[in-house]
């Protein structure tokens, strides 16, 4: 039997855990971060949103229902959200090596070393997240015995254009064109837009879409500090000045923040979870939400002719923005959440009837 081998997780204040490896065998470094779902870590670990990131999730048990078919439907991949993991790492408490599930061809192992990415178990990852949640998401490395890295912050580099689709890409063949920004977009938004009637053409992050029309503009989810993307924004700027229907999400909300005229700031830990609860200013309904993100908007800084849609009901942040008169809105959350909830993918019938409406 292979014997197992040890690793270590170093924090950039010189903690150290020791886990035993699972994954790919190579030493790492990224911003280390949890989240808590129970479920979906296939569709987690092939979310753009993780570039450049160690991944801890909270739930103590990972890897029991092992990896889905890799199947495709209108040329879409049916079960994950992108067509590679995009973590650094990941970092788990127990790992299930017997899987069970009707779907599942591989264990999470083996897809992991398929991948090149290094995974640890046998780590409190309770204790982890504790401190990351005291401290903030921290810098961290995987070291495997004297191979030693430097440390790495993904948020100083411009992980949008690392992520984003390289080519122009068209979907369906629906009654309404939407230009989607990739931004480092889930498989999950292309599907919850095709499933809606609509054709989409999907554009690099730094395309220029104003010179085209489209009857919607969408801004997908991505990694990273939105400063970085100037270009994104700056089109955005512009497009703001027309009516033209447009939504985001995640990075996309952040984004549209920013052409605006708002700022945005990085969050203490972030909020990465299935079951984070928003509602809208001054409402009385609570939605259950998914969400992965680091960065938030600063409300006090929006314009005048922008409001709030969504608040954080845990700690107060925003969770999306409209205009008071124009057809744009945009939710940091993930109304397309895949594997759920999906309180708010009502967001996507909005969308249509904006672009209905602005037919008139």
């Amino acid at each position: 039997m292979h014997e197992l081998k040890k690793a270590r997780l170093v924090l950039e204040d010189g903690t150290v855990y020791e886990g035993t490896s699972f994954g790919y065998e190579k030493s790492v470094s990224g911003e280390v971060v949890f989240y808590t779902a129970m479920t979906g870590y296939p569709e987690s670990l092939t979310d753009p949103s993780y570039k450049g990131q160690i991944l801890v999730p909270t739930y103590p048990m990972i890897g029991n229902y092992g990896v889905p078919v890799d199947d495709e439907r209108d040329g879409i991949s049916k079960f994950f959200e992108s067509d590679k993991i995009h973590c650094k790492a990941l970092v788990i408490s127990d790992y299930s090596s017997r899987y069970s599930h009707w779907n599942s061809q591989k264990s999470l192992g083996d897809w992991l070393k398929e991948q090149q990415i290094p995974g640890l178990f046998g780590i409190d990852t309770r204790a982890l997240t504790q401190k990351l949640r005291d401290h903030g998401a921290m810098l961290g490395k995987i070291l495997f015995d004297d191979e030693e890295v430097p440390f790495y912050d993904p948020n100083k580099d411009n992980i949008v254009a690392e992520v984003s689709t390289k080519k122009i890409m068209e979907y369906g063949n629906g009654k309404y064109k939407v230009v989607l920004v990739d931004c480092g977009v889930k498989n999950n938004i292309l599907r919850c837009l095709l499933k809606r009637d609509v054709t989409v053409k999907r554009v690099p992050w730094n395309y220029d879409f104003t010179k085209e029309k489209f009857d919607g503009i969408f801004l997908s989810n991505g990694p990273g500090d939105p400063a970085r993307c100037e270009e994104t924004i700056e089109h955005i700027r512009k497009a703001l000045k027309g009516n033209t229907p447009i939504m985001g999400i995640c990075l996309g909300n952040q984004l549209m923040a920013r052409a605006a005229g708002a700022s945005t700031y990085k969050l203490k830990y972030g909020h990465r979870s299935h079951n984070q609860p928003v509602m809208n200013p001054g409402g009385t309904r609570c939605y259950i939400t998914s969400q992965n993100h680091g960065f938030a908007i600063d409300e006090t800084t929006l314009p005048s002719d922008w409001e709030p849609l969504f608040v954080n009901v845990n700690d107060g942040t925003n969770e999306g923005i409209r205009h008071k008169k124009k057809p744009f809105f945009s939710a940091q959350f993930h109304p397309e959440a895949s594997s759920g909830p999906v309180d708010t993918e009502f967001l996507f019938d909005d969308f249509i009837k904006a672009m209905e409406a602005s037919k008139k």
